[in-house]
């Protein structure tokens, strides 16, 4: 049995991931919250929070975030009228 099956046979994934990414022109609570509710409207983010000023996004997955998902991110900022800038190095 894997470490993310239950004794009754469910699966249980508990992994928790956090990746930030730098968003440009986060600079009010308003804008905090456009940003949280788009990329928190994705269905692989499971929790994000956006800080104000530093524009620093941090987003919970269940699994390592790939490329795909970066451009996912990337477009849902776009689409929400910000600057997405990429990842920032752990």
């Amino acid at each position: 049995m894997s470490n993310c099956c239950t004794t009754d046979g469910s699966c249980n994934t508990t992994a928790q991931i956090k990746t930030t990414y730098k968003v440009e022109g986060v600079g009010s609570a308003h804008c905090q919250g456009v940003v949280a509710k788009a990329v928190g409207g994705l269905d692989e983010i499971t929790a994000v929070d956006v800080e104000i000023g530093t524009g620093l996004v941090t987003v919970t997955t269940a699994a390592e975030p790939d490329e795909t998902l970066d451009a996912l991110i990337a477009k849902t900022v776009d689409e929400a009228g910000y600057d997405f800038a990429g990842r920032v190095a752990a």
